[in-house]
């Protein structure tokens, strides 16, 4: 399923830092790269399809905007009832090949696969389930709460979006520690601290967290009726809003 390509795309002290893309190199290391950077990143992809398993219902569909290599997918397609349709959407064309390819064991008409740029908005229809994991921080914030209340309007009453994000503390001390702590993972994960300071550089101007209760705001003003935080690490956190009504 997952790569054995290992991320080394900021050891090159001599390379110019541009700003972090989801291209071709990115996706060859992907994998690795979410295993070794994002606190608990299996068990959060477990509670992502046992969360979505509570929600999603037979044909329906369940969506996962952002889906790079397909391992949020992989983790859906285990968990969900078998007759809902699994739709993954991604503007990365090298994600969308590293995707297929990770997939293409899934049985026939069980999942479709989308280019789309979220910032341009995304037409979402039938939904039970739409799963939003580490993709919305790399939204402008300007097109955010937009494309969530286009996502909530997409989904059935009884349905819920699962949201994870990297985080912004509320206290600027504390936050400086969840940071410090996060960087000491990545080290013990094998990053040196050039490559640790070379990828927050890149990621400076692409990727713009908010705190949780912005997030737990924002999820609510977009339509959703019962939101919570279901995940916290330091300045990593998962959120479920479902909207209301009757699941089926």
């Amino acid at each position: 399923m997952t790569s054995d390509r290992k991320d080394r795309l900021f050891t090159e002290q001599d390379r110019a830092i541009a700003d972090f893309d989801f291209g071709e190199r990115t996706a060859e290391v992907f994998d690795d790269m979410l295993d070794r950077s994002i606190p608990q990143y299996r068990e959060l992809q477990r509670m992502i399809g046992e969360l979505a398993a509570q929600f999603a219902t037979a044909g329906s569909r369940v969506y996962d905007l952002g889906c790079s290599t397909g391992i949020t997918l992989n983790s859906l397609h285990r968990a969900v009832d078998p007759a809902a349709e699994l739709v993954g959407v991604d503007y990365s064309e090298a994600m969308l090949d590293k995707a297929r390819a990770n997939l293409a064991e899934l049985p026939a008409g069980r999942l479709r696969l989308c280019a789309g740029d979220l910032n341009d908005g995304v037409a979402i229809e039938n939904a039970s389930v739409v799963v939003l994991n580490l993709t919305l921080q790399f939204v402008r914030p300007i097109n955010r709460e937009g494309l969530l209340r286009t996502l909530v309007e997409g989904l059935r009453p009884g349905g819920a979006l699962i949201l994870v994000e990297k985080v912004l503390g509320s206290d600027a001390l504390l936050n400086r520690q969840w940071i410090k702590l996060y960087y000491d993972m990545k080290k013990r994960n094998g990053y040196s601290e050039t490559e640790i300071a070379r990828k927050r550089e890149a990621l400076e101007n692409v990727l713009i967290p908010y705190r949780p209760d912005e997030n737990l705001r924002m999820l609510s003003r977009a339509g959703l009726d019962s939101v919570d935080m279901f995940f916290k690490w330091y300045n990593f956190a998962g959120f479920i809003g479902v909207k209301g009504g009757v699941k089926g």
